[in-house]
């Protein structure tokens, strides 16, 4: 029978008590649904995100962030959060009903208008270990999509060809993709990471899905399924927020950075960029959602609710570092009842904690949970308590994305740092010294094929060709400043001589090391007194000094601190 309630006003959540429970219930109901949670910034979905990550793992939660660097005005596009944000299209647009799927956002990446599902169907490319392409067809098919034909890949869009191996980067994938061909035949697919070029996991199927957001494009609430549940704090907060990013569109710097060369092609972007055809107004999403099963958890309900469920739920104390008051906290809890859970990242933070309440002289009995949330909380109606190590010692948390992970690995591409090598840079090869580099050219492999190499000039103009496989050999070459370093001769022995002298003088300044050691080790020293807790919570917080001021505050304690020794 199918449940007559349509929404439901939770009442009393504090910290992270919405996340816990929301999954915890959603888990247990064994509905397989969507739950679209709409929260009022980037924070708070971060925030959010990183809490039902803890408890319910990638597989089933997504974050789906604004496709945009900063905010939506500027029209900055971020190729990191469109891999998310494609991701999730992907998977509502091609809905697996064997376990729920938790979405969290806000209103910034709701208010972008989508392709359609239909769309994005017709478009995504579905590639299977065993299945036959013809390659030549496979790449046309993927330029007709927008995907740009690269020497190798390196951004989303991106395909490469090289013989029977086929590069392409979806947009809709973390990692890109290479697909091994035995003729027509799919023999193997492979994730590979784009610094090293190593493989990193074994596929089955992969889905191919172009750049979307171009043309005929869609309210995002048209994405979802009909059974989708909307959890979020404040709806009409979500609508005017919408409405604001929708009314200040986008400012003119967005349009004078696409680089129009001409009045025409100018206009054109002006009506690419005017709101109405990327953005959606508040008023669209609510009649969006507004046949959906809805759960609020904000100080008060959109509208009358069908059902309330009220928590006796209090906020994990401040301490600040206070550890009477944590000790005198714990153990007044203790004596009423209450299971106490302590939530740490590591097993160290663990061990610290108890070595404070061991010398505070407290037997207070805790179980430690090695995941952690943002905020702390009591549960007085279940006598729950968890506390998070970060609150306890006054420390910043700060929640991941897998947008961050692909935006920090393109930070150190050596393939992108090849691109931008000029002819004649000076670079060295581990196994053969200082060359000049002299382009990327196609010869071709023992196979007949043709492939893409590096090509490197030494001395009397002896030329080295270094695959773009083999790439962790070279290095640019870093040395005085205004001084050309001397090119090595192939074939003469020399670079490895240097390198074995260099070795050697390694190895002088390692045996004085170990005789200085030696004679440190023969000499009568001093026992001092273990640390106190506040002594090794001291230690701990120099982890966090970062600014020169903080640093050379922490030396000047800790010299202080061996002076009272």
């Amino acid at each position: 029978m199918e449940d007559p309630t349509h929404s439901i006003f939770c009442e009393g959540m504090q910290a992270s008590s919405s996340p816990v429970c929301i999954a915890a219930a959603a888990m247990q109901a064994g509905q397989k649904r969507v739950y679209l949670v709409v929260m009022n910034d980037e924070e708070e979905a971060g925030y959010f995100y990183h809490d039902l990550m803890q408890m319910l793992g990638e597989g089933v939660v997504k974050f789906y962030p604004s496709s945009f660097r900063r905010a939506v005005k500027y029209g900055q596009r971020d190729a990191a959060n469109e891999i998310l944000r494609t991701e999730v299209l992907s998977l509502l647009s091609n809905r697996n009903e064997d376990a729920p799927l938790f979405v969290v956002t806000h209103p910034a990446a709701i208010a972008q208008r989508i392709e359609s599902g239909e769309s994005l169907q017709s478009k995504t490319i579905v590639l299977s270990v065993g299945e036959e392409h013809d390659v030549t067809l496979l790449s046309n098919r993927l330029r007709e999509l927008g995907f740009k034909r690269r020497d190798y890949v390196y951004e989303p869009g991106e395909f490469a060809l090289r013989g029977s191996i086929l590069d392409v980067y979806s947009f809709a994938g973390e990692h890109p993709y290479r697909l091994d061909f035995f003729g027509d035949e799919i023999c193997s697919i492979r994730t590979f990471e784009i610094q090293t070029q190593l493989s990193k996991e074994l596929k089955k199927s992969v889905n191919i899905v172009p750049e979307t957001e171009r043309n005929g494009l869609v309210p995002f609430t048209d994405v979802l399924p009909a059974d989708t549940c909307l959890v979020c704090k404040d709806l009409m907060f979500i609508s005017e927020r919408m409405d604001a990013i929708y009314e200040e569109g986008f400012s003119t710097q967005a349009i004078i950075e696409r680089e129009a060369t001409s009045e025409l092609e100018a206009e054109s972007i002006r009506k690419q960029l005017a709101s109405e055809q990327i953005l959606s107004k508040g008023i669209t999403f609510l009649r969006g959602v507004s046949g959906l099963k809805r759960i609020d958890f904000g100080k008060r309900p959109t509208s009358p609710p069908d059902a309330v469920v009220e928590f006796s739920i209090s906020p994990q104390p401040l301490f600040h570092k206070n550890f009477d008051l944590l000790s005198s906290t714990l153990k007044q809890l203790s004596a009423d009842g209450y299971k106490l859970h302590i939530l740490a990242d590591s097993d160290k933070q663990i061990e610290r904690l108890n070595a404070i309440l061991e010398e505070k002289g407290e037997n207070v009995v805790f179980t430690p949970i090695h995941h952690t949330l943002h905020e702390g909380f009591i549960d007085n109606q279940h006598k729950l308590a968890y506390f998070t190590d970060h609150q306890i010692f006054d420390r910043f948390h700060k929640y991941n994305l897998k947008s961050d992970r692909a935006r920090n690995g393109k930070l150190a591409l050596t393939l992108k740092e090849l691109m931008q090598f000029e002819i004649g840079d000076y670079v060295v090869h581990v196994d053969h010294g200082v060359g000049q580099f002299a382009g990327l050219v196609r010869i071709p492999s023992a196979n007949g094929q043709m492939q893409e190499v590096i090509k490197l000039v030494y001395q009397h103009d002896d030329v080295i060709f270094v695959s773009i496989h083999a790439l962790h050999k070279v290095s640019k070459y870093k040395g005085k400043e205004g001084t050309p370093p001397r090119l090595s001769h192939l074939g003469t022995g020399a670079w490895d001589k240097l390198k074995e002298r260099t070795k050697n003088k390694i190895k002088d300044i390692a045996r004085d090391l170990i005789r200085l050691y030696a004679q440190r080790k023969e000499q009568q020293g001093f026992a001092f007194s273990a640390d106190s807790f506040m002594q090794q919570e001291l230690e701990a917080s120099f982890a966090y000094e970062d600014t020169p001021d903080q640093l050379k505050v922490t030396q000047e304690v800790k010299a202080d601190m061996e002076q009272q020794r």
